[in-house]
């Protein structure tokens, strides 16, 4: 089943994680989009991620679950940007990715079914 998750960031600019690595690195909206849409669809950013931590191996494998379906867009909307996920991953890897990506600097608005 396909979720649809409404995330606000409000603003973009503190849109960072703790590590720069792993962290957003777009200004815009569609580059946010593009980011985290390869965030959900490819295994890239849990690899480096996993690979940080201090036994690598002990990682449960189920948290680098990727849905290659998945679509992101983005939109400015005055000095925020609003993304839509359409994704089947749960929302705990939904979370953990943003974390990483946008620290604690975004917002979870809504969640509907797609």
């Amino acid at each position: 089943m396909t979720t649809r998750y409404y995330i606000r960031l409000p603003d973009p600019s503190l849109a960072r994680g703790d590590d720069p690595d792993l962290s957003f690195h777009s200004q815009g909206a569609e580059g946010f989009a593009e980011e985290l849409q390869q965030a959900l669809r490819e295994d890239a950013l849990f690899l480096r991620w996993r690979d940080r931590q201090e036994e690598p191996d002990d990682v449960d494998p189920a948290l680098g679950a990727t849905a290659p379906e998945t679509r992101v867009s983005g939109q400015q909307a005055d000095l925020h940007i609003d993304l839509v996920v359409d994704t089947r991953l749960p929302s705990a890897l939904l979370r953990q990715r943003m974390a990483l990506l946008a620290g604690s600097h975004w917002q979870l608005r809504d969640v509907t079914a797609a």
